[in-house]
């Protein structure tokens, strides 16, 4: 008789010792990406509004070439070798030695618009994904299901990327960044939801903290960049 409260209790236990993982995850990846977003930033503003710095960068190629090589090779070591991805410190290291590479490119991108725009850009950008996290977090459709129609559209976007590239124009280059905002925002609803995890069929492993975060830094970055093309104005 003793034997169904007990079972019940155990499944309640496990229950709540989940959602409190979970809860901690969640926590870990925000403030994981808080940082993330403050160094870009940060240097994308060093960038925009110090001429110095902006004329160093331009004058010295090599260093975008440098922070090129390390993004690159910081992606797939964090995308592709799973020990290291979930090994600390190793993850921690290679994820700040990419955001960093990451901010610095950001940051030359962005010296080739003037201030304003740049500034616009991130709020606008701040506000977009502050407006889907909360949409993400309440809305009950489930966006985890849709990975391999997001994959499609990315893919498809690259394919479009290719043609605005040999046949450049302004109305082509706005449609092209207005569809990579658009596909980003959804990313990033994509990617909330698997963080959140709980009523969505697909979530993310809570020992995957750095693997999200990165996951979600890219989303905002690559909106960010796209918002900066529709509003910017470059020098």
């Amino acid at each position: 008789m003793m034997s169904d409260p007990e079972n019940a209790y155990d499944v309640m236990a496990a229950a709540f010792s989940e959602q409190a993982i979970r809860k901690g995850f969640i926590r870990k990846v925000y403030g994981i990406l808080f940082i993330q977003l403050l160094i870009t930033f940060g240097i994308v503003a060093i960038f925009t509004f110090v001429k110095e710095v902006k004329d160093y960068a331009i004058r010295t190629p090599a260093l975008f070439w440098a922070a090129f090589g390390i993004t690159f090779a910081m992606i797939i070591i964090l995308s592709c070798c799973g020990e290291i991805r979930r090994k600390s410190p190793h993850n921690y290291i290679a994820l700040f030695l990419f955001t960093l590479s990451e901010a610095y490119l950001l940051g030359t991108a962005s010296a080739t618009f003037d201030t304003i725009s740049v500034s616009v850009a991130i709020v606008v950008t701040l506000v977009v994904v502050l407006a889907l996290t909360i949409f993400a977090f309440q809305t009950k459709y489930d966006f985890t299901l849709k990975g391999g129609l997001l994959m499609a559209l990315l893919f498809s976007f690259i394919m479009f990327g290719m043609f605005a590239a040999i046949f450049q124009s302004h109305i082509l280059d706005m449609l092209y960044a207005s569809l990579g905002a658009l596909i980003f925002s959804a990313y990033i609803v994509f990617d909330t939801q698997l963080i959140v995890g709980g009523k969505h069929r697909v979530a993310i492993s809570p020992e995957e903290y750095v693997f999200a975060a990165l996951n979600l830094y890219l989303d905002v970055v690559n909106l960010f960049l796209y918002i900066l093309t529709l509003v910017g104005s470059r020098n």
